[in-house]
């Protein structure tokens, strides 16, 4: 992670390392140095939470002001994930259980993945979908909209776990799919790394990763605002590379308003079978704007 970058003020880093030793003293040397950097790594989390907590309930809230990308956003996010399924799993019955990270109201699991990991879809087992989310009024809003949801009625098998990713370590064995969009960006690399490696052990014979984030031209680009970073597509890869994931198959989310950052979507496997790369599709300047799935 050598390319370099900048915030959302206009400061220059010349290396990601630069800005990580910066922001939560990653590289520092020393007792102190040590101390230093813990309290560094606290505040940058606590900065993160702060902001979201600040942030309406809603579809609007979540999206940053953009709820009218929803349609779009879950339209592209079925067309990649469907045919993975098929895929990696094939027609027959099974017991689906999926994750999604840093879930926010719920976004997602309604719109998406309670279609494809439910008990209809599952024979006779029970399929569902466990949320995990560290912003409290935002999980509790996913409850409350997830159960009286009459379109969701039969779909009640849910899980809703509380707790940031850098905390959270999944049931062995558990899911066949660990859905993670717009949230990544909260976590340093040290703790990316160590998420997706306690995550990889929840995951099912066969089952994936989805990453869903948006995606800096080049380098990066620090959100002051919410202490988020934007990572370029290559970062991304380097990152997929050292956690031992392997690229099974891209795509570029389609239909953005062009002011906002370009949105990939990754699917990651622990084996090295790959699938077919659907993605591709070029990419400009564009200026931040946050976004929580």
């Amino acid at each position: 992670m050598d390319a370099a970058g900048l915030d959302s003020e206009g400061r220059g880093f010349a290396s990601a390392r630069e800005m990580w030793r910066e922001e939560i003293g990653i590289g520092e040397e020393g007792e102190e140095a040590e101390n230093g950097a813990r309290c560094k790594r606290h505040d940058w989390y606590q900065k993160g939470i702060a902001y979201w907590e600040g942030v309406e309930a809603s579809v609007d809230g979540v999206l940053g002001g953009y709820g009218h990308v929803n349609d779009a956003d879950v339209k592209g996010s079925e067309a990649f994930l469907k045919p993975l399924l098929l895929d990696r799993f094939g027609s027959g019955a099974r017991h689906p259980v999926a994750l999604d990270c840093g879930s926010g109201i719920g976004r997602v699991t309604k719109n998406l993945l309670l279609r494809y990991f439910n008990e209809a879809n599952c024979g006779s087992g029970i399929g569902r979908v466990d949320l995990v989310e560290p912003v409290s009024h935002f999980l509790e809003a996913a409850r409350e909209k997830l159960a009286t949801d009459k379109d969701n009625s039969d779909h009640k098998a849910l899980n809703f776990y509380c707790v940031p990713l850098q905390e959270f370590t999944p049931e062995v064995g558990r899911y066949d799919v660990i859905w993670i969009q717009w949230c990544i960006g909260q976590l340093p690399d040290d703790d990316f790394l160590l998420f997706f490696k306690r995550a990889k052990v929840g995951l099912k014979p066969n089952g994936f990763f989805v990453v869903k984030e948006n995606t800096a031209r080049s380098g990066f680009v620090l959100d002051k605002d919410d202490n988020s970073i934007t990572r370029s597509d290559s970062y991304f890869k380097e990152l997929f590379k050292q956690c031992g994931l392997h690229l099974y198959r891209t795509k570029d989310q389609k239909g953005f308003p062009e002011e906002l950052f370009p949105v990939k979507m990754y699917a990651l496997v622990t084996d090295r079978r790959r699938g077919s790369n659907n993605g591709g599709g070029k990419t400009q300047q564009h200026k931040p704007a946050v976004i929580k799935s």
